[in-house]
C-alpha cells in the first residue's frame, strides 16, 4: 500500500468524467451514457485460458465463463462490468455473456474478429506523420518489458511482425500494422525504462502523449500492465493519466501464465490483477474495461481481438 501514498485521490473516471474537454470521439460519449450503476450481482466468474481460434469462426455460446470453485469465486457486480453501448445486461436474460478472463460484455458489435491479413506499414516520430486514410486504430502501450511485441504478434499469429528484443526500450516510433487491410494496430514506445538517454525517454512521453490527444482515429488504447508482479507506481499515473484526458482505455494484464512460489512471497497473476484494480478504483468513479492475457499459452488472445472488434464496428458505424 506504499505506493498510495504517491498519489492524490482522483475524481475523475476513464469512461465517466465531469471535467468539460471536447472528446476525441463519439463512442467516448456513448460508453459515458451506457455505464450502468446498479448493484446486481453476476454470478463469480472464473479467468480460463482461451481455446478459441482467431483464425476460425467463434461461437459466442463459448464465451461465457462457468461457475469457479467455492473457494475461489470472486463475485462481479454489475457496475463492475465494461457494458458497451446498445447492450441490454440482466440476470434473468441468458444471452448476456462477459469475454473470458475480463469484466467485459460481449454486445452485437462482436464479429470480424479474425485476423486474415497483417502488415507492418511505416514508423512515425509525429503524429501528423501517420497513416490518414482514416482507417481505426488500436494503440498498445505499456512499462518497457511488459511484452507488448510479444502480445502483437500473439494477436497476428505472426512470430516475427513485430520484433521482440531482449535490450527493453528499443521501440522508439510510432510503428503502424495494417489489419484486413481495413484497421491497424499501433506499437508505442514502452515507458519507464530507466537506461534509456533521458532526452529519449522525453521525447518518447512528448510525442506519445501528441498521438493520444490528437489521433482522431485512435478507437482506444490498450494499457498493458505485467500481472506477474505487484502493481507499479508508474503504470497507476500512465491509467490516471489517460483517465483525466478521457481517452478510452482497456487494461490488458499480460504474463498470467507465471507462477511465483509462494513460499518466496510471490504473488500469483490473479492476485496482483485483483490488487490493481483495487488500486484503480480509489481513483476512477467507473472500473475500466480489462482482460488477463499471456503471450505464452495465447490467454486472452481471441478475447482481445472480440473486444476490439465490438469497438472498432461501433466506431465505424457512430
Amino acid at each position: 500500500m506504499a505506493v498510495l501514498a504517491h498519489f492524490q485521490k482522483l475524481q475523475f473516471s476513464a469512461f465517466l468524467l465531469t471535467r468539460a474537454q471536447p472528446p476525441l470521439s463519439s463512442l467516448s460519449r456513448q460508453f459515458n451514457s451506457t455505464l450502468c450503476s446498479k448493484l446486481y450481482r453476476l454470478p463469480a466468474l472464473i479467468r480460463p485460458q482461451s481455446a478459441l481460434s482467431a483464425a476460425e469462426p467463434i461461437p459466442v455460446s463459448q464465451l461465457l465463463e462457468p461457475p469457479p470453485p467455492a473457494e475461489t469465486q470472486s463475485p462481479i457486480t454489475l457496475d463492475k462490468l465494461f457494458i458497451p453501448p446498445e447492450t441490454q445486461v440482466s440476470l434473468e436474460d441468458p444471452t448476456t455473456r462477459v469475454l473470458k478472463g475480463s469484466n467485459i460484455v460481449l454486445s452485437k458489435y462482436a464479429r470480424d474478429a479474425q485476423v486474415v491479413q497483417a502488415e507492418f506499414v511505416k514508423s512515425s516520430v509525429r503524429t501528423e506523420d501517420c497513416p490518414s486514410d482514416g482507417s481505426p486504430e488500436f494503440a498498445l502501450v505499456g512499462r518497457s518489458n511488459v511484452g507488448k511485441s510479444s502480445l502483437l504478434n500473439s494477436l497476428v499469429r505472426r512470430k516475427k511482425l513485430a520484433l521482440t528484443s531482449k535490450k527493453p526500450g528499443k521501440t522508439q516510433c510510432i510503428n503502424h500494422f495494417r489489419i484486413n487491410e481495413s484497421w491497424f494496430l499501433v506499437d508505442l514506445p514502452g515507458y519507464g525504462y530507466a537506461s534509456a538517454p533521458h532526452e529519449c525517454r522525453t521525447d518518447w512521453a512528448k510525442f506519445t502523449k501528441d498521438y493520444f490527444l490528437n489521433r482522431s482515429t485512435l478507437v482506444s488504447v490498450f494499457l498493458l500492465i505485467d500481472a506477474s508482479i505487484p502493481a507499479k507506481k508508474i503504470d497507476l499515473e500512465y491509467a490516471s493519466w489517460l483517465g483525466q484526458n478521457q481517452i478510452p482505455m482497456t487494461i490488458v494484464f499480460t504474463k498470467c501464465d507465471k507462477r511465483k512460489k509462494k513460499k518466496n512471497g510471490g504473488k500469483h497473476p490473479e492476485e496482483n490483477v485483483n490488487d490493481f484494480q483495487e488500486l484503480i478504483r480509489g481513483y476512477f468513479q467507473t472500473t475500466p474495461p480489462w482482460i488477463m492475457t499471456s503471450s505464452v499459452t495465447n490467454q486472452g488472445r481471441d478475447e482481445i481481438l472480440l473486444h476490439m472488434a465490438q469497438l472498432r464496428n461501433y466506431w465505424l458505424k457512430h
